[in-house]
């Protein structure tokens, strides 16, 4: 399975940078994976609807252009389907057997994400009704596809 995570903005901080390096290695025994970053742009604290469109819209073609070709999109949202992780394992076991080897996961910036990329996705996931900061998102998305990946094949880890 070819896994590729888009991902608006870049990882500052260390720690994080660490988790993601740890989560993704742990993965090759499962899939390849691929971090594609795109520029997220500098938003200011009161913006207008317009202005925040403008945002969205002009990373949306940067994320856009990162999603390989055929790809399964999935993008990840507030407002979208939440589910435990035996479900995810479950979900990534539908994908293999289907012979969907490209998944493509599409995480959003502080703005989220545009209907532009939206509207393109065949899921809509959502971890918590929380709000998460896209950096942290990053990690928490790999230990979970970890962690999936390791339930699918019966190994431990979950508990």
């Amino acid at each position: 399975m070819n896994l590729t995570l888009v991902c608006v903005g870049k990882v500052k901080e260390a720690y994080l940078r660490d988790g993601i390096a740890e989560y993704r290695k742990r993965l090759t025994r499962y899939a390849d994976v691929r971090i594609e970053e795109v520029d997220d742009d500098r938003t200011e604290e009161r913006l207008s609807d317009a202005e925040k469109r403008k945002i969205l819209d002009a990373e949306a073609a940067r994320i856009l252009k990162k999603v390989p070709d055929g790809a399964y999109l999935v993008t990840l949202e507030i407002g979208g389907k939440m589910f435990s992780s035996e479900t995810l394992a479950s979900m990534l076991g539908g994908y293999m057997l289907n012979g969907q080897a490209d998944v493509c996961l599409v995480s959003g910036g502080s703005l989220g994400l545009s209907p532009l990329v939206t509207s393109r996705a065949m899921e809509h996931w959502s971890f918590s009704k929380l709000t998460f900061p896209h950096q942290l998102m990053r990690l928490i998305l790999l230990e979970q596809l970890y962690r999936g990946f390791r339930i699918l094949k019966g190994e431990p880890y979950h508990k």
